[in-house]
């Protein structure tokens, strides 16, 4: 009786199989009947409210058999969902019923790389199951930079991380996919689910099928798509006016960028990306370094022109912390001025902000590398035309770094 009753609970879509399925059957039966008042007694036509088809006799026999076909697949196709349900492990009911109310969450598009892409994922991901993950393929440094340059694929590690963030659960698969070779081996330091994405490639002869074999051996909940599939490469200006060349290199420079662009200057964007965009309902900007995980994406004509299309609400997560290299002494203000400088001018609705305080030892602690909190110059946001949202989105732990949960709710929110 409670397996029963578990069945009938609300958002596992057993309901309207039942119902179908019902439905189907007390087509059938009538149609058999009428059928037969058809042949062989008026009387049974008139009983079934059908007696003024009673000298239309072909057209009563047409009726017939169409009611018993329609209602002979009714009840087929719903009985056979219904058998499909029954079939599900009583284990399994609350798994059903969370992916039921997964896949009627809001459809996000969350475009960014490295680490903060990868939390906004993990918490995401307890939301919507209809979530796409656009990553940057700029990384030139570590495993994915030694990959790129040996076996001329695109890197692979962001795509990793963001596969993973979305796996079902913290599985030995998962766990696996991030284990690092030591890198006094002859593997160096690279990761095995880099090497795992590239033997796929290589196998398949398809970087983008690689990712989605990737996709299906994790479990992933929603999707990980590259911003292009393009060799691109990130050059940057400096404040000083030189150039530099490579996502690393610009890390790793004294100076701040001022500029940012790729070669070539205008790479395809992924079709399956473009499309999520253009349905989405929430496109989400960051959190993560600004001119080498977030800016790289907008490079994309395709990609920037579809979130200018979008009738999605379009959200940067701003920074808690700036960044030693790339946002020295950056407000919320000038986050948002550097996306504006890269085509995205007027193309951002809201920025979320951190609200929640950071403790002083930490503050001391960041300090000494030249970090700070960011500081949320209101006046000048709302000369850009923006929204601002407060959230306390901040987590402490011996870094400071963005909550998944708390994050992800506050972002849900806007569009519920």
């Amino acid at each position: 009786m409670r397996r029963s009753l578990e069945w009938l609970a609300p958002g596992l879509g057993l309901k309207r199989w039942v119902v179908l399925a019902f439905a189907g059957g007390v087509l059938l039966v009538y149609s058999v009947l009428f059928g037969i008042g058809v042949l062989w007694s008026p009387q049974l036509m008139r009983g079934l409210g059908m007696g003024w088809l009673e000298n239309r006799h072909w057209a009563a026999l047409l009726l017939s058999i169409d009611g018993f076909a329609v209602g002979l697949f009714a009840l087929v196709y719903g009985g056979r969902r219904v058998w499909l349900f029954q079939r599900t492990t009583p284990e399994s009911v609350g798994e059903i019923r969370v992916a039921s109310r997964l896949a009627r969450g809001p459809r996000v598009v969350a475009v960014g790389g490295g680490n903060g892409l990868a939390a906004l994922l993990r918490g995401l991901k307890a939301h919507t199951s209809n979530l796409t993950a656009v990553v940057t393929m700029a990384d030139d440094g570590g495993s994915s930079g030694l990959l790129r340059r040996d076996m001329g694929m695109p890197p692979p590690g962001d795509l990793r991380n963001c596969l993973v963030a979305l796996a079902d659960d913290e599985s030995m698969m998962s766990r696996l996919f991030q284990y690092r070779f030591p890198v006094d081996g002859g593997l160096q330091g690279h990761s095995f689910g880099n090497l795992f994405i590239t033997a796929l490639a290589e196998v398949t002869g398809d970087f983008d099928h690689a990712v989605r074999e990737a996709t299906s051996v994790l479990k992933v909940r929603g999707r990980v798509l590259p911003s292009t599939l393009d060799d691109v490469v990130l050059h940057a200006q400096l404040e000083d006016g030189s150039h530099v060349t490579g996502e690393s290199t610009i890390t790793a420079s004294e100076r701040l960028p001022r500029r940012v662009w790729l070669t070539p200057e205008a790479p395809r964007g992924v079709p399956q990306a473009l499309a999520a965009i253009a349905r989405a309902q929430l496109v989400v900007l960051g959190p993560g370094s600004l001119y080498t995980s977030v800016i790289p994406n907008v490079l994309v004509p395709e990609v920037r022109e579809a979130i200018a299309a979008t009738r999605a609400w379009v959200v940067y997560v701003c920074n808690v912390m700036t960044q030693p290299g790339e946002t020295d002494g950056y407000t919320a203000a000038d986050h948002v001025a550097a996306l504006y400088r890269h085509g995205l001018a007027g193309l951002i609705d809201a920025v979320l902000v951190n609200e929640a305080p950071v403790s002083d030892q930490l503050v001391a602690t960041y300090g000494r590398f030249g970090a700070r909190p960011v500081v949320v110059d209101d006046r000048r946001l709302k000369a850009f035309g923006v929204k601002v949202v407060r959230a306390p989105v901040a987590a402490e732990s011996d870094v400071v770094r963005h909550d998944p949960d708390r994050l992800s709710q506050a972002l849900v929110r806007l569009v519920r």
